[in-house]
């Protein structure tokens, strides 16, 4: 039997709702012309609870689906809720769509609409011909609860059967940041198939001396460099233990990176335009381009002097831009603000300091006049109203030279 994993459609992911939608379309009708069966390992929507159009657009992609003739049937479901389709699509909540439970969660609604199988705590079992498939499910549960929740099911395989065991969470082994995600070791012996979702990544591992398939999402969600890589599902043959991804057509995505060291405002916005000139010259579909700007630019840079944003609303008929200034620095701020907390400086008063940092930022400015920086600090620092201060303030960077 040719089982195609097919996870992470986030439909309604406000960002790139269209993307999330065109594509969870393609991944699911190639699919159903190239597999026996589908199973869905969470996260078909991004919100717990999706909004009546995105529902709608969920129904009507299933809808379409169950019109083809799968080589697979529904012959058993042994969980506490009733089915009402026998087509081979088996799915289970995600994270994304956790909510309280004895609650309807939206994968649940799907189920109940006929438009796949909710296999949440429970075994569904496929047939096609004298070849049985059986897939136990565990639908993404918070990381404090999954070992608790996996001791309470204690699953087992079903004997004469190929047996996959689906879930939704974060592994130690891929995600090495919190003792609460589960590891390989915790997973339930004795299945044939770990098919997992919640990653967005591709991922081909082992688990108990059997494939762990991680397919990666159908949508970019997160931008980051592991998602730069093909979007798609796996399609895995039961006969004979190999399997394929196959690649849909899916929106680039570009990570490039500047360095800021030692350099200036200017130069990075000149970088930064012909990294995007350079990504767009292709061509093709509006590519997603994030520019990370990272190093230690020199003393005096700003940020705010690169107009970042001026720059993507410039390009977004070409690109769809992020940047990601989180690893800028600026030559001697981080020790000046360390000095700052302790007190020191030079032993310098926080007044004086100010006063300080003013002048050595208006002496690299354009602002001329014959004031002293002294006056407008000391007029920026007064208490009197906010409307006097700006007058007075303007009337001095505004006064003649003598």
């Amino acid at each position: 039997m040719k089982i195609a994993i097919v996870s992470d459609m986030h439909l309604g992911y406000e960002r790139f709702s269209e993307d999330a939608l065109s594509q969870a379309k393609e991944a699911l009708q190639k699919a159903s012309e190239l597999a026996d069966a589908i199973i869905i390992p969470g996260d078909i929507f991004d919100k717990r609870y999706p909004k009546p159009d995105v529902i709608s657009q969920a129904m009507k992609l299933f809808r379409e689906i169950l019109s083809k003739n799968f080589g697979a049937e529904v012959v058993e479901y042994s969980g506490q809720n009733k089915i009402y389709t026998k087509k081979p699509i088996v799915a289970i909540p995600g994270t994304h769509e956790r909510i309280a439970k004895g609650k309807e969660n939206a994968v649940q609604l799907l189920s109940l609409a006929g438009l796949l199988v909710d296999t949440s705590e429970a075994t569904t079992t496929l047939s096609k011909g004298d070849e049985r498939v059986c897939i136990f499910g565990l639908g993404g549960v918070s990381e404090e609860m999954v070992k608790p929740e996996l001791e309470s099911l204690n699953p087992k395989p079903v004997p004469g059967a190929f047996n996959i065991f689906m879930f939704h969470q974060s592994i130690y082994e891929l995600l090495p940041f919190s003792n609460a995600f589960i590891k390989y070791s915790d997973l339930p012996e004795g299945f044939d198939l770990y098919a997992c979702g919640h990653m967005h990544n591709r991922v081909e591992a082992k688990v108990h001396g059997k494939p762990l398939l991680i397919p990666g999402s159908t949508v970019l969600t997160q931008l980051k460099s592991e998602e730069q890589g093909n979007k798609g599902f796996i399609i895995f043959d039961t006969e004979s233990y190999k399997y394929e991804f196959v690649k849909i057509n899916s929106r680039p995505f570009i990570i490039k990176e500047i360095s800021a060291n030692q350099t200036d405002a200017e130069k990075i916005i000149e970088e930064c335009k012909s990294t995007i000139s350079d990504a767009v010259s292709k061509g093709g579909v509006k590519p997603i381009l994030k520019i990370k700007i990272s190093g230690t630019a020199s003393r005096g840079f700003e940020k705010a002097d690169m107009g970042l944003q001026s720059i993507a609303a410039k390009y977004s008929k070409e690109a769809i831009i992020s940047f990601d200034t989180q690893s800028l620095s600026i030559e001697g701020s981080e020790s000046a603000m360390e000095e700052l907390r302790e007190g020191k400086v030079d032993s310098m008063p926080v007044k004086e300091l100010g006063m300080h940092l003013l002048s050595e930022k208006l002496s690299k400015s354009k602002v001329r006049g014959s004031f002293k920086p002294s006056e407008l600090f000391t007029l920026l620092s007064s208490e009197e109203s906010k409307e006097k201060v700006l007058k007075a303030a303007g009337e001095l960077l505004l006064k003649e030279d003598d």
